[in-house]
């Protein structure tokens, strides 16, 4: 008798256009049973629609809350990687910091020509390799010379751009040769558009002798690695995981 009379709210539920799923939750059955209750009642095509309709709103929030929850445990992984990294390297020594800025200098300086420049777009690097130029090299402020290359669609924020590359550098921009702009290869207009501010080369005046130190300690690390490879031990960057 109980099963006639779920049975029978099931056959009422399901011509009002109710989803199998719905029906199954308000009665308490299994949607199984429920499917096979009612698999000859056919429904009308703006019943149709309207479950289609649902299935997919569903299928939206489903999709949804799973981005939602992937972005806060990514959150949490670089929160929980800073604070690793940051434990990690501890405090650097005048040495550790010689050696960063060579490394960054062998891969992003100027090699010939008896040249030294650095080039890079990242605010970060730049203050850096400014650093490291006047605190480990001793180069006075006088002695740089700025450099801006941007897309020429950015003709119109030159000025802006120029102020903000001499606010990171706290270098006045006196110290600025002329602007270059770049020939741009089509006209679309990034996101970006008004928080990019082009490639900053740092060079230095005078740069023969220091040009000759740079690359003769690049060359210490070349030989230095090449001569302690056999006994290096074996990379602890991933001994700590995040689960």
């Amino acid at each position: 008798m109980a099963k006639s009379k779920e049975k029978n709210k099931a056959f009422k539920l399901r011509q009002q256009g109710k989803s199998i799923k719905e029906i199954a939750k308000k009665i308490k059955i299994a949607k199984s049973t429920v499917s096979l209750w009612c698999r000859d009642i056919e429904l009308t095509p703006e019943q149709i629609q309207r479950l289609h309709e649902r299935m997919i709103a569903g299928s939206y929030k489903g999709r949804l809350k799973g981005a939602r929850t992937q972005y806060r445990q990514r959150l949490r992984k670089i929160k929980e990687f800073k604070e690793q990294g940051i434990e990690k390297i501890g405090k650097l020594s005048e040495r550790d910091l010689l050696l960063i800025g060579l490394a960054l200098y062998w891969g992003e300086g100027a090699k010939k020509n008896r040249q030294v420049r650095v080039s890079n777009s990242d605010p970060e690097i730049i203050k850096f390799i400014i650093w490291w130029f006047k605190k480990i090299c001793q180069i006075r402020v006088n002695r740089f010379t700025l450099y801006i290359g941007i897309n020429k669609i950015h003709k119109d924020r030159i000025e802006e751009v120029e102020e903000y590359w001499s606010k990171i550098t706290a270098i006045p921009r006196k110290q600025f040769g002329k602007t270059t702009l770049i020939k741009a290869k089509n006209k679309k207009v990034y996101k970006n558009f008004l928080t990019h501010y082009g490639t900053l080369t740092v060079g230095v005046k005078e740069p023969a002798k220091l040009h000759y130190q740079i690359m003769g300690l690049i060359e210490g690390l070349i030989r230095g690695r090449k001569i302690k490879k056999s006994f290096m031990p074996r990379s602890r960057l991933a001994s700590k995981t995040v689960s």
